[in-house]
């Protein structure tokens, strides 16, 4: 019994690592990390999930910091109607993922 125990502990402490590697950034930061040029401006990065997508409206976006990495997350609808998920990464704009969304 002890040893399940420690295993539920040590699983639990994995599953809650990770979990904490992605943190939300509130407008006041991400507009810090534009300022320094840390990241490139939210219009620049719009353009390029919509390129992805012409004619596409983005819904929402989001910046996160994951395992030191700045990801900018955007959900759009393409002009068909189809809603789309893509992350690109902030500093240099290279879109990471672009799948839709079920």
């Amino acid at each position: 019994m002890k040893k399940f125990a420690a295993l539920f502990a040590i699983a639990t402490l994995a599953a809650t690592a990770g979990i904490a590697q992605a943190r939300d950034l509130g407008p006041d930061e991400a507009l810090k990390l534009r300022d320094a040029g840390t990241i490139q401006s939210f219009e620049k990065l719009n353009a390029a999930a919509l390129a992805k997508h012409p004619g596409g409206t983005i819904n929402e976006t989001e910046l996160e910091e994951e395992y030191g990495r700045y990801i900018y997350q955007v959900e759009l609808r393409d002009a068909k109607g189809v809603q789309w998920d893509l992350e690109l990464d902030a500093t240099s704009g290279e879109i990471l993922k672009n799948h839709q969304d079920d």
